[in-house]
Formats: C-alpha cells, structure tokens, sequence
C-alpha cells in the first residue's frame, strides 16, 4: 500500500512505532507538532491546539489522519487543572482538525482516532464490548469527550474509526517499564486485590491494527484494541515476574497504599477492565501476541539471553 498519512501525537509512544511501521510498509509519514524545528526523521507540520491554529498545507497533504495526541493521563497528580488539560487536549485538537477539514479543499479518505478502554469504567469481571455502556468516572469522561470530538468527522462524510486502546505493551515507555522496575529490584508484588481485570495489547499489534484501519474500508465505528485474553493483575505480575526471570517476593500492596500515594489517579491501576476483542477478531485481523506470555516473551527474551 502507499499514501500518506499524516499523525498527531506522533512522537508519543504508539506514534513513533505507527510511523516506523508505516513507513515500512511504503508509507508517507508527517506529523503534527508544536514544535516542528525539533530534530525528526519525519516531515513536521505546525500546529498550536491552544492557539487554534494548524499549517494548512498538513491537510492538503494527507490521505489519511491517525489521531493519537493528548497529555498524559499516567504524569501528574490529577488536579483541576490537570484533568482540564487532559480533556482539553484531546476534544481541542481534535475540534481544530475538524475545523480544518471542514473549511479545506483537501483528499482525506478516513480518520483513525485512538482512545482508551477506560470508557467502560471499572467493569468487574464482567465482559465488555463496543455495545456496553460507558462508565461515569473522570477516565471514562475523557473517552467520551474525546470519542465525541472524533466523531465529528463522520458528519463531514469521513470514514472514522475509533481504537479503544488497552494497555499498550512496550519496553519504550507507558505502564510495562512501570511494572517491571519493583520486579527487577526484586521488589514486585501484586496491586489491591489481584483480581482486578487488564485488557492489554502489544505495541506491534496494536500498530498494525491502526494500519488495517487505514486500509480496510469495513473498520467504521468504535473497536476495542485488546489482544483477546485480558489476564488478572495478580495473573499479569505473576508472568511478568517470569519473563523478568525474577521471583514475585512481596506481599500485595494494599489499595489503600495505592490511594495514599496516587490518589484518584490510582483508578489506573485498580479499575477492573475485561474487555473483549471480537469486534475485531470478526474483521479477520489477526493478532501476533493472543496471550501475555508471547507478548512479554517478546520483550524480555533478549534481554534474559543478553
């Protein structure tokens, strides 16, 4: 396949993969950025979310927009102001994209707008799919508002596809380095209760499921980014450990421990989420890593042989 493809958030964690394995496979790659002089090996095109404001020639440039820019939910302490800037981030961009291509000649044939599983809120163990509700915490409000703003480029006719992202599984950055640092140290232990659902997802998977939404005209809609085999925290620390070639020593830090030291931001790790990926599957993609063994293998094979 070729075109171009012009992403947001392109130098987050998920973005940086994306282009590499765009570009690959024969695509153009550019990115959107506030700071376009930083030194990148991708063509740059300006934009200011907060001033409105975007280089026009980025969507005359672009067959396709992968939406993936929002500050970090994980940096922080959430106050206010935070949360504000979390939400803003999101529904702003997004709304100066839609304003863009709205008042713009231009060929964008789709829009593929990443956002978080965390809509469905704290699930228990029950299973969850695209048909689900949504829950009602601070996290599942950023989903919302930020599944809303995409949706917007549906009414300008645009195909769009929206990625409920899992936990996105990545020795370069996000929660797995998180987890793994008490492990290393000999120091790892199950969070709360254990019991707690994670609905996760290999960074390559996850790559290449943003891909087959650029290329196959079906992906319209919301779809749950998860490999089809949530595990338990307890389950999940457990094969981390193993991977890691290191005991799991400590006792369970309790949620309250959790609480104390991230207050509301510790949802992220409590919450239970058991999310399904047939909505997916039934698209005929194929995932590379179904179980956790074979994705965490993939990171700390190496490493252990090293």
């Amino acid at each position: 396949m070729s075109g171009k493809i012009l992403i947001t958030g392109g130098s987050g964690l998920v973005g940086m993969r994306l282009s590499e394995m765009l570009i690959d496979q024969g695509y153009e790659v550019a990115h959107l950025s506030r700071n376009p002089d930083k030194v990148s090996n991708y063509k740059t095109f300006k934009w200011d979310v907060k001033g409105g404001t975007i280089d026009e020639n980025a969507i005359t440039y672009a067959d396709y927009i992968v939406h993936l820019a929002g500050a970090s939910v994980a940096e922080g302490k959430w106050t206010e102001e935070r949360k504000k800037e979390i939400i803003d981030s999101r529904v702003q961009s997004s709304n100066l994209l839609y304003r863009c291509l709205k008042e713009s000649e231009h060929h964008v044939k789709g829009f593929i707008s990443a956002s978080g599983i965390n809509a469905y809120g704290d699930s228990g163990d029950k299973l969850v799919s695209e048909e689900s509700t949504t829950g009602n915490d601070f996290l599942a409000e950023v989903c919302r508002a930020w599944e809303d703003s995409a949706w917007q480029m549906h009414e300008l006719g645009l195909r769009t596809a929206i990625m409920r992202l899992g936990i996105v599984l990545s020795t370069k950055g996000g929660a797995l380095p998180q987890m793994a640092r008490p492990v290393k140290m000999m120091a790892g232990a199950t969070l709360g209760s254990g019991k707690q659902y994670m609905s996760w997802i290999h960074i390559d998977d996850a790559c290449r499921l943003f891909i087959r939404a650029i290329e196959d005209p079906q992906f319209e809609g919301v779809y749950n980014a998860v490999a089809p085999h949530p595990v338990t925290n307890k389950v999940f620390m457990k094969e981390l450990a193993e991977a890691m070639k290191r005991p799991l020593v400590l006792p369970k830090v309790p949620a309250f421990a959790i609480n104390l030291v991230m207050g509301e931001m510790s949802d992220v790790i409590l919450a239970s989420l058991r999310v399904s990926a047939n909505k997916v599957l039934q698209t005929g993609f194929t995932f590379e890593y179904n179980y956790l063994e074979e994705a965490l293998e993939s990171f700390y094979k190496e490493e252990n042989n090293g």
